[in-house]
């Protein structure tokens, strides 16, 4: 993953609460807490490189004294952090989440100032160990196997400049792009590192990738219509058995990742025999079940994809490509149109039972 980092554990601790005053009664002001809080143009190597230490410490509560007995709570400690950070515990269990820019995720509360209930004496602040764990958010994600040209795709329809070459694992970080139309809306994509097979089992970069697909909102296969081997050790799988694989992928790390809507981009259409290969696929998948028992029985997933559109395209020659940018805005809109319709009727249902 070279630079790119997307998880960090750091130490918090809340500040400690102050002195109460015996003779007056007097309450002694409560530690500072530490706060995680979503910021934009925010990367977790940024908060490695300005605190190098990894520790998080809020201000100590003010004594109470004659001038104020009741005395000032510490200072808040606020941590800018990037959106689609999960906030973990050393035990797995999540804080919260962090997804839009201003969310606020309370890590490490401050202890109580001194007071007649604790003799007077303060109480520490919480501490302990956190794990900041991003996931990239994006409308589409790039799912394909090593070289099945989503790097080349992704320079093809945004402005996003990865690194290409005419070999295996050329991604090994995730590239973010976005494409611009002509009304100016936006569409973000991320290109994530290839899957191999095994990767759910944290194979190649197994979870390390497949984190990143849960944030997009789409995902658009990407696969190479003559087929693929990763080596000459693995064996060779053709267009129709590398989708099946990347779905089985998808499905053993988390089954929700195959529910989401989908597309299937089918590159290298300018090769000898795409045309021969293209109609042979698009017959298989018309009915995936009627060719299973060509495959192995571990390879076939419970559920297929369900394509929303199925686009041959060549990154070489830029065929279909528009076409492409087109599908992939008609099928967000759709599926925001959706979420606002499924909004409104939630809305309407909850406005009747209240009256």
């Amino acid at each position: 993953y070279s630079n790119f980092i997307d998880n960090l554990r750091v130490y918090v601790r809340g500040g400690t609460g102050g002195m109460g005053y015996p003779n007056l009664g007097g309450e002694g002001g409560r530690g500072g807490d530490v706060w995680f809080v979503a910021r934009e143009r925010t990367t977790l190597k940024s908060i490695r490189e300005k605190y190098p230490q990894k520790r998080f410490v809020a201000g100590a509560g003010a004594n109470s004294s004659v001038k104020a007995l009741k005395g000032e709570k510490g200072k808040d400690c606020e941590v800018h952090v990037p959106l689609g950070i999960s906030v973990v515990d050393d035990d797995g269990k999540q804080i919260g989440e962090l997804n839009a820019a201003g969310e606020r995720v309370l890590a490490a509360r401050g202890g109580l100032g001194g007071s007649l209930a604790t003799n007077f004496l303060p109480c520490k602040g919480q501490r302990r160990t956190v794990h900041l764990d991003l996931k990239l958010i994006a409308d589409i994600g790039l799912v394909g196997f090593p070289n099945a040209g989503k790097s080349s795709l992704l320079s093809k329809i945004s402005h996003a400049k990865p690194e290409i070459a005419n070999y295996a694992f050329t991604t090994i970080q995730p590239e973010l792009g976005k494409i611009v139309y002509a009304d100016y809306k936006q569409i973000s994509v991320a290109d994530l590192p290839g899957l191999i097979e095994g990767a759910h089992a944290n194979k190649g970069m197994g979870h390390k990738f497949l984190k990143h697909v849960e944030r997009t909102k789409q995902l658009l296969l990407v696969v190479d219509i003559s087929g693929f081997q990763l080596s000459m050790k693995t064996q060779f799988r053709t267009a129709f058995e590398t989708i099946l694989l990347l779905t089985k992928e998808l499905e053993l790390y988390k089954e929700e990742l195959v529910t989401k809507p989908a597309l299937l981009a089918i590159n290298k259409m300018d090769l000898p025999c795409a045309k021969d290969n293209l109609d042979e696929l698009m017959t298989q998948l018309q009915n995936p079940q009627d060719f299973f028992h060509l495959l192995e029985q571990e390879m076939i997933p419970e559920n297929t994809l369900e394509f929303r559109e199925v686009i041959p395209i060549s990154t070489f020659t830029g065929e279909g490509i528009e076409e492409l940018k087109t599908c992939l805005r008609k099928s967000i809109d759709e599926q925001a149109e959706q979420v606002n319709e499924e909004y409104r009727k939630k809305k309407l249902l909850l406005l009747r039972t209240s009256k």
